[in-house]
């Protein structure tokens, strides 16, 4: 995929065994909209929601302000 501002996201993904598109799928966007997320910044924070109850890890894991991924809450 290239360069990625958030290393924990594409980890996540690869983890859960899904490809940029299922991932895509999964949060009802196009393949484009994520890959700009991954590699721009700028990710909805409804989405990052979604990313992190799809992947069961705190939003600030996700983001990379954190090296441990539990979720509070």
């Amino acid at each position: 995929m290239g360069v990625t501002m958030y290393p924990n996201i594409e980890a996540e993904r690869a983890r859960n065994q899904l490809t940029t598109q299922e991932l895509a799928d999964k949060l009802g966007v196009e393949r484009k909209s994520y890959y700009n997320w991954i590699s721009k910044g700028n990710i909805p924070v409804t989405q990052l929601i979604a990313l992190s109850k799809l992947f069961n890890c705190s939003v600030d894991y996700l983001l990379g302000l954190t090296r441990n991924p539990t979720r509070v809450a």
